[in-house]
């Protein structure tokens, strides 16, 4: 069952504290780095918080900026994205404004919780998860009910915590604040335990006024687990294609048998109006990287068989690279070429190809406004 994106995002000081113990909230973001939070909430289809952030800051949890919830609007999305939260107990304030601020809301509790968030009249819908919270249960079900493609998780520590530990994170967005807290009673934001990513691979790092943004991906685990990880990170670079009339929107990944990640790309790349999504991510590796024999490529669509942009389809330039193994999630439509057949191409040439149709929507839905 697919999930979906899973972006942590938090601020902490640099001893590691998401607050510190006073009556007031710490304000650890610069007013630059709030305006990229509102941003990223505008990008997304929810944002989820757990009850205990609502108890401590009272948070609107709004995108702030007209302009882009006039954007969200224009691109025939909700004003503000889905509010999430989440309470194993069900004990929640009705008269927090959470509840009173912004779109649609849900809760996801336990079956006790759900009866008590139920008789409190919470404008929201309240979903019970059964005797115990169940994250994965929860992820299915933002994705299969409420259409939530990516997803921001902004807290608390604990919650942080637990979809780390259980490799339900995509991507860590943390920024880290000039000073330090010092107090051990005041909350951390990672908790002990056993972290499944591991080692995390840093994809960005930036200086915003005083404070420091640093981008992490976890290191995707093996088998079927690591298909589903770089099918879906390819399915996100495909949302970050510039938008075009004449061509798909398209993300890929090349990674090698180890778990490295040797090159990404997506269609439209550094301004090319023509290039495509496993050309930008080859075109970065050496040619006579030995890794490449037993690499996967991973593509949101079928490589393309033929091409009137370029002497060589895609499905040829990763025959020429000599990969053996590609993942994919759509089969390409006649939209620009009839007949495409990438996929059958390879499997001739002896190449391993796996289709993971539970990613199909997610694959198409940067391509939504083209043709049929």
């Amino acid at each position: 069952m697919p999930h979906p994106y899973v972006l942590l995002s938090a601020a902490v000081s640099l001893d590691g504290y998401l607050d510190d113990t006073g009556p007031d909230r710490l304000l650890l973001s610069s007013p630059a780095d709030f305006d990229r939070v509102d941003e990223v909430r505008a990008s997304v289809d929810a944002i989820l918080i757990g009850a205990g952030t609502i108890r401590a800051d009272n948070p609107r949890l709004l995108v702030n900026s007209p302009d882009r919830r006039a954007a969200r609007l224009a691109s025939g999305r909700p004003e503000y994205p889905l509010k999430v939260t989440v309470s194993g107990s069900g004990d929640l304030d009705p008269a927090a404004r959470f509840w009173h601020t912004g779109g649609d809301k849900v809760v996801y509790t336990t079956e006790k919780g759900a009866e008590r968030a139920r008789t409190a009249g919470l404008a929201a819908d309240v979903v019970s998860l059964g005797a115990e919270l169940d994250w994965p249960r929860l992820l299915d079900h933002l994705y299969e009910t409420y259409g939530v493609r990516r997803l921001m998780v902004e807290g608390g520590g604990t919650i942080h915590t637990q979809l780390l530990q259980q490799g339900l994170a995509d991507e860590l967005q943390l920024v880290v604040a000039p000073l330090f807290v010092g107090t051990p009673a005041a909350p951390r934001l990672f908790g002990p335990g056993t972290y499944q990513p591991g080692r995390l691979r840093l994809v960005e790092s930036r200086q915003i006024e005083d404070v420091v943004l640093m981008r992490y991906e976890p290191t995707a685990p093996g088998g079927a687990a690591a298909d589903r990880h770089w099918l879906g990170l390819a399915c996100e670079l495909a949302s970050q294609c510039p938008p075009s009339e004449t061509a798909f929107s398209v993300g890929a990944v090349v990674v090698a048998a180890d778990g490295t990640e040797l090159a990404r790309g997506h269609s439209r790349e550094g301004g090319d109006p023509v290039v495509h999504a496993e050309e930008a991510a080859l075109a970065k590796i050496d040619a006579t990287d030995p890794r490449l024999a037993s690499a996967t490529v991973y593509s949101s669509l079928e490589p393309c068989a033929r091409r009137a942009s370029r002497p060589a389809p895609c499905a040829r330039l990763i025959l020429d690279a000599g990969v053996r193994r590609v993942v994919t999630a759509w089969r390409e439509p006649d939209t620009f070429v009839t007949a495409a057949d990438g996929n059958g191409l390879l499997a001739e040439q002896g190449v391993e190809v796996v289709v993971l149709p539970e990613f199909e929507e997610r694959a198409k839905a940067p391509n939504l406004h083209l043709p049929a």
